[in-house]
């Protein structure tokens, strides 16, 4: 088999361009002024939105980067996995997909056939159609989709809404960086990067959530940080659910290269937390959850949508008054 993840730098959602300086670059892009542009870079969002009708908004997002595992077959997978589920994060349902490719030359062309082959296959899991896509040359193999998606204007999900009296939830638990780069048992790992948001959405849709975003390389604290900084609103984190073997990873010293920039761009206020817990909630997540904003009241509602389907859902923290990210000693 050939190891793709050996022809990387560093792969997945740690490949990000850094939060912090993105922010900057994005400061000098006049935001595009158009009546039925209902989310573009001011602020920016997990996709581009645009009203077609009064019934009908296409969600509009690209998300590609290179090998975090070795297997064509998984890393399609989860490449595809991680760019549809930016639609789901909108409220929305794919409906169409363009491969994004860069491959090296020499690399056989059987395994360029399964990366696409597993890719067809996610698109197709999630509503949607695999219909083309681009393929250039490259040293550093990367992959990843264009995704079209549809939703009602009045039912997108911004990372912008979170209120005071929300409660904070998560669909999926976190650490697939630090279980990746510890280069232990890696099954529980990828089985979550191929795990689709759609059905977690369709279970959330009826409770009408303020703000949703999915954890992806920023973090859990990085996203946090976004919605509280774009929603006016401080947020308090009780709780960091770690998947299996992410804090052993922590505590035996891992790191991931997205640590260091999601630790620069999303300062918290964290007294007598511990590293491990800190580490778990920079990490960077390649197809992670769904971060929830919700009020209060409708939390055991939720919780029992989400257990009768055999979904995870954990209440992690809840949405205050003021500004930050408060991460409080109950851990993970």
């Amino acid at each position: 088999m050939t190891a793709l993840s050996g022809l990387t730098v560093g792969g997945g959602c740690a490949a990000k361009y850094s939060a912090a300086r993105l922010e900057e670059l994005l400061k000098g892009f006049v935001p595009v002024e158009a009546e039925n542009l209902l989310i573009g870079l001011s602020p920016a969002d997990d996709a581009a939105v645009y009203k077609l009708d009064d019934n009908r908004a296409i969600v509009f997002t690209l998300d590609f980067f290179p090998p975090l595992v070795d297997d064509p077959a998984a890393f399609g997978r989860i490449a595809a996995t991680n760019a549809l589920n930016d639609v789901f994060a909108m409220g929305g349902s794919p409906l169409l997909a363009l491969s994004i490719a860069a491959f090296p030359e020499e690399l056989p062309t059987d395994v360029l056939a399964e990366v696409f082959a597993a890719a067809d296959e996610q698109v197709r899991a999630a509503g949607a159609l695999l219909a083309g896509g681009h393929t250039i040359r490259d040293a550093e193999p990367k992959y990843g989709l264009a995704v079209v998606g549809t939703v009602h204007p009045d039912g997108v999900w911004p990372k912008s809404g979170a209120r005071p009296g929300d409660a904070l939830f998560l669909t999926k638990p976190l650490g697939t960086g630090l279980v990746l780069a510890h280069k232990q048992d890696i099954a529980t790992a990828v089985a979550l990067m191929t795990t689709l948001n759609g059905e977690a959405a369709d279970v959330l849709r009826p409770f009408t959530p303020n703000a949703v975003t999915d954890v992806t390389g920023f973090g859990l604290f990085g996203h946090a940080h976004e919605m509280a900084e774009r929603s006016g609103v401080r947020i308090v984190l009780h709780h960091v659910p770690a998947m299996s073997g992410a804090l052993e990873a922590a505590a035996a010293g891992i790191r991931t290269g997205g640590d260091p920039r999601n630790r620069e761009f999303a300062p918290v206020e964290a007294d007598g937390v511990s590293e491990e817990v800190l580490a778990l909630g920079y990490d960077a997540q390649t197809a992670g959850g769904l971060l929830v904003s919700l009020p209060a009241d409708k939390s055991l509602s939720l919780a029992s949508e989400f257990r009768a389907r055999g979904l995870f859902l954990e209440r992690i923290g809840e949405v205050v008054e003021g500004a930050g990210v408060a991460v409080t000693t109950l851990g993970a």
